[in-house]
Formats: C-alpha cells, sequence, structure tokens
C-alpha cells in the first residue's frame, strides 16, 4: 500500500458507501487465507461507539472463523471504567504487541490517520485496509471506505457490514453495538436519533441484551471522587454571551493536577461535556482536558446553530457538525483564543458577524 495513504487531508464531499466500496470490504474480509492476520485499531482514547464498534465486528469476525484476531488502539492501553465488563476484551492487546504486518487493517471510529498514532505505519505494511467510519470529516484514508456521514453512530456502518457478510447478530455483538449507539447518540436524545436508529436497538435489544442494566453501568455509575472532581472543574466554567457571532460560548478545563487531587483517570472527564452543553445561554460548549503539559485534548459541543467540526478541523481535529475535538497546545488560555478565533471567523462566513453583534447591544 502507498505511503501517500498516511496523510491527512481535507475531506472530500459527504458521501454513502458505494456498492463497490461495499463489496471490495467484504472481498477483503472472506478471502482472508486460512492463517490471515487480522488488526483491528479504534482511535485514542477510545468512547463507547469506538470500543463497541470494534469489538463487536471483532466478535462478528470470529463468527465467520477468523482466528488470527487482536484489537487495540493507540496510548495506555487502559479501558474506561464504564466499558470494562463489554464484551470482546479478550480481543485486545496493547498497542506494543499489535502484528506489525497484519494481512488485514479494519479502523473504527477514526477520522483522520493522526488519530492512530504509533499504530499508523499497519496501514502502509498491510495487505488491505477497510476504513469503517460516520465522521463528515473523515479524510478518506486507507484503501477501503465505508464512510457514512448521515450514520448515527460507527456501529451503524458495522451492523451494515455484518449483514453483507451473513453475521447474525448475538447477544455479545448486540451489546458492543448497542453500547456504541447509544453513547453516540446520548441515549437516543441527538438529532441523529432517526427512525432507523431506534429499528436498529430493536434488533439488538431483540437478542435479550438488557437495556436498563447497560445503561446503568455506562451513564449512571461514577466513583464519589468523580462527583468531586465535576465540581471543581464546573466551578471555573466561564460563559461568553457574545462569542460565536453572539450565539455564545461556555466553556471550562481540568487539569492533570485535578485528576492526581481526587484520583481519578482522565476518561473520568470524557461524560463532563454534557453537563457543561446543557447551558441555556450558549451555543457553542467546550471542554479542555490537559493530557501533558501544554497539551489538550479539547471537546466540543453545538446545539445547532455553529459547526463546531469546522472549528476543529481548522485547528487539526475532526468530528460532526454538532460534536468535534481536536488536540490544542499551550495554556488553556491560548487554546480557547483560538477557538474564539475560528468562531469568530465562522460566524463573518456566516453573515452572523460584528455587523449583526452591534445591531443586537
Amino acid at each position: 500500500m502507498s505511503g501517500a495513504l498516511l496523510t491527512d487531508v481535507s475531506p472530500p464531499a459527504a458521501e454513502q458507501p458505494t456498492e463497490a466500496e461495499w463489496a471490495a470490504a467484504v472481498s477483503a474480509i472472506t478471502r482472508l487465507p486460512a492463517d490471515g492476520r487480522v488488526l483491528l485499531i479504534c482511535h485514542v482514547n477510545p468512547d463507547g461507539d469506538a470500543l463497541g464498534s470494534m469489538l463487536g465486528f471483532g466478535l462478528g469476525l470470529r463468527r465467520l472463523g477468523v482466528r488470527q484476531l487482536q484489537a487495540t488502539f493507540p496510548g495506555r492501553p487502559e479501558v474506561p471504567e464504564p466499558f470494562r465488563d463489554i464484551p470482546g476484551l479478550d480481543l485486545l492487546v496493547p498497542a506494543t504487541e499489535a502484528d506489525p504486518d497484519p494481512d488485514l487493517v479494519i479502523c473504527f471510529d477514526v477520522a483522520a490517520v493522526s488519530r492512530l498514532g504509533d499504530l499508523a505505519d499497519r496501514l502502509d505494511r498491510a495487505g488491505a485496509a477497510i476504513v469503517l467510519d460516520h465522521h463528515a470529516s473523515n479524510t478518506r484514508f486507507g484503501g477501503i471506505h465505508l464512510v457514512d456521514p448521515d450514520a448515527a453512530a460507527t456501529s451503524v456502518v458495522v451492523e451494515k457490514l455484518l449483514v453483507r457478510l451473513g453475521v447474525p447478530l448475538d447477544r455479545g455483538i448486540a451489546e458492543c453495538l448497542y453500547i456504541a449507539l447509544a453513547t453516540d447518540t446520548g441515549s437516543f436524545r441527538f438529532d441523529m436519533t432517526t427512525p432507523a436508529v431506534h429499528e436498529m436497538a430493536a434488533r439488538l435489544l431483540a437478542t435479550g441484551i438488557r437495556p436498563g442494566e447497560i445503561s446503568r453501568r455506562i451513564f449512571d455509575t461514577r466513583p464519589f471522587g468523580a462527583v468531586r472532581l465535576y465540581g471543581d472543574v464546573l466551578g471555573r466554567t466561564q460563559l461568553e454571551p457574545l462569542a460565536a457571532g453572539g450565539l455564545g460560548l461556555v466553556w471550562t478545563y481540568a487539569t492533570l493536577d485535578d485528576l492526581a487531587r481526587h484520583g481519578q483517570r482522565p476518561y473520568t472527564l470524557e461524560p463532563l461535556i454534557d453537563s457543561v452543553r446543557c447551558t441555556a445561554e450558549a451555543d457553542v460548549s467546550c471542554v479542555l482536558k490537559q493530557v501533558a503539559e501544554g497539551e489538550w485534548a479539547v471537546s466540543m459541543r453545538s446545539k445547532g446553530p455553529t459547526d463546531v467540526s469546522r472549528v476543529a478541523v481548522a485547528l487539526g481535529g475532526g468530528g460532526h457538525r454538532l460534536a468535534a475535538g481536536f488536540t490544542g497546545y499551550g495554556t488553556a488560555a491560548e487554546v480557547v483564543d483560538a477557538i474564539r478565533a475560528e468562531l469568530v471567523r465562522g460566524a463573518a462566513e456566516s453573515g452572523n458577524g460584528p455587523a449583526d453583534l452591534q445591531d443586537q447591544d
């Protein structure tokens, strides 16, 4: 495979996978030799959709008879606490132990090759690479692209591919895909929750999985230290009503010292954006999570008017119109300054610029 496949470029116009792309993916999987080695990769700091989609598909490959199979993600080999009972965890290996020369690489929920970290070189070494994703900002890296920006979650794409491979749902696969679907739709609250999403959820529930128990484990269980941590971080939240073209920006940040003080791991902060985004006076919400000195993982959300994926892509990240993220560098104040500048640029391009703000005064 060409090294050019590792380059992040601007995404093309959003399109659903073609029949030729589906056929190519099915062929790459079904034509594996009996001893074919498959490596599944999701993005760094995996969320429910990334991990659930990858492990659910891995369990499906097992049903097809694939035996030399690994799943991994870049960075610290730590599964967030809410996902530590998800089926298929035995497939996981640390990135340092991942097959260096697999016959097939399949990537899940990865919009840009930079999100693969040190595992990106597997794309060059593999015989074939398939990318399953639902981000409109996907850069079309790799070889075979199953990217559906209209899908509510990557797990939607995964289920469609399992159907084409003739793999029936069982409880293990269904639980993985249900976790993925529920997390990326905000427990079926976000705008991407279509009739088709509920129909997929019904198919998954029909296997006998228990949605109440899954939801309590994933969404409603936090250690007391996390509750105290949230109190500290939410206590420094800032509201800027005139930002984002007068639509409002609300933001906060969490440091490594915050985590250490309350004895919490970084993944504990992932749901925090939901507590910030409910602010009535702001369309755009943002949480900065320190990952190293001068480095921040930034989560952004919009209630509708603002395209936060445009901001994230401009700052080196990606995502969806209403949910996106990027890695920021410098102090927290400098990262927020960069966000403000992109919001000003976006407001000017949309016509909701300084003149409109003057009219509101």
